[in-house]
């Protein structure tokens, strides 16, 4: 069964903070500043927003943005669970309120101090031992070791190199591509500042095989989005980029980040869900997309993103970042803004705006010519496409 939003609804305002180390203000602050970039894009008012989406994780809430913002009428609020699989799913569920009628003008958000105030990747040895699924988990694997996200994606990338003989420097490919696309990104951390494979392999180890350039950013910065129905979206102030499909998916005992206990552990069973998906829902193939936003926390888990999605056979993703082939001017154009890698880290709420920006043509020095559809994925288990063709009709 077709989705009732596909091709009909679209992300029609984009907006973002400055994104930094440490910001100085409050993650409110942030999360209105983004709030009200996004409307400006859109060429609304705070009092047309009624419907708001965010993470579970995020401390604003949406009665403390709508009293920031001035917006004094809400007919949906939702959040998403878990974190870095969520920037998708609040795009799912936005399209999904604004055509079933829940909500006109559905305003998406996420921000946070993760840099300067909460830090997730310094690992999880000081939580508190409740008796909460994760703290449990946790429980029975930090003994071991497995402390941070650093090592539990080391044990994928490690059983990925075994079983397919890639090696680190494919992983180095993945993090000079992100670098070298921040360096003509003004907004990115790396701006100005590309690297080498040589850089790469010269990086010091975090958990084997990770270097530290295999490692996304801790960032303080907010992000946010305007998402209405394709109707409304073109009488609106900027180019909108159509929806053509937003998926969720979980599968084959997926478990948080340390998905060990299933038959192979070298591919990422849940985007292979969202993939098919995503391409029976909008009737695209690999071939039609001509640039892809991957998550991209740590480099490993891009090769096998780029097979679930049908850009390269299984075992081959370590073959397919060879020669440039996802650099600008590549085949497949890759985390164009730089990614979590080297842009900032907004648990993946700055690749939707990537994507917008590429298929509107205002992305600049880092632009993917002719760009038209183009794909997003969070970690693991959401993901979506969009593109402009319906702009043309």
């Amino acid at each position: 069964m077709a989705m009732s939003f596909s091709g009909k609804t679209a992300i029609a305002g984009i907006g973002a903070t400055d994104f930094s180390k440490c910001s100085g203000r409050s993650t409110l602050r942030l999360a209105v500043e983004a709030c009200e970039a996004a409307i400006r894009d859109a060429g609304i008012t705070p009092d047309m927003i009624d419907g708001m989406v965010t993470y579970t994780v995020d401390d604003n809430h949406e009665i403390d943005v709508c009293r920031s913002l001035g917006t004094d009428r809400l007919t949906h609020f939702s959040r998403i669970h878990h974190s870095g699989g969520a920037a998708c799913g609040t795009i799912h569920q936005a399209a999904m309120a604004v055509m079933s009628g829940a909500a006109n003008y559905c305003l998406v958000y996420r921000a946070f101090n993760e840099r300067s105030e909460t830090r997730f990747g310094v690992g999880v040895q000081e939580r508190a031992p409740l008796p909460t699924p994760m703290e449990v988990d946790f429980g029975w694997s930090s003994p071991f070791g497995l402390l941070t996200p650093a090592s539990w994606v080391a044990m994928f990338a490690q059983r990925y190199m075994h079983e397919y003989g890639a090696t680190t420097e494919d992983f180095g490919r993945v993090a000079v591509a992100c670098r070298r696309h921040a360096a003509n990104n003004p907004a990115a951390f790396f701006y100005k500042q590309p690297i080498s494979l040589e850089d790469h392999q010269k990086s010091r180890w975090i958990v084997k095989p990770l270097r530290l350039l295999d490692c996304c950013q801790e960032s303080d910065g907010g992000q946010a989005f305007v998402v209405t129905t394709l109707e409304r979206a073109r009488d609106l102030k900027s180019k909108p980029a159509v929806i053509r499909a937003a998926v969720q998916g979980s599968c084959d005992d997926q478990q948080m980040m340390k998905s060990y206990y299933r038959k192979s552990i070298s591919g990422i069973s849940e985007m292979a869900l969202c993939a098919e998906q995503v391409y029976a829902e909008s009737g695209l193939s690999a071939a039609d997309i001509q640039t892809a936003v991957f998550y991209d926390h740590f480099t490993p888990l891009v090769l096998p993103q780029l097979e679930e999605f049908g850009f390269c056979k299984r075992g081959e993703g370590g073959a397919f970042v060879e020669g440039g082939r996802i650099e600008l001017g590549g085949a497949l154009p890759v985390n164009t803004h730089g990614g979590l890698l080297s842009e900032a880290h907004v648990l993946g709420m700055s690749h939707i705006t990537e994507a917008v920006r590429q298929l509107r043509g205002d992305a600049g020095e880092r632009q993917v010519a002719g760009a038209e559809i183009g794909v997003v994925t969070g970690w693991g288990d959401f993901g979506f496409s969009f593109d402009e063709r319906h702009l043309a009709m």
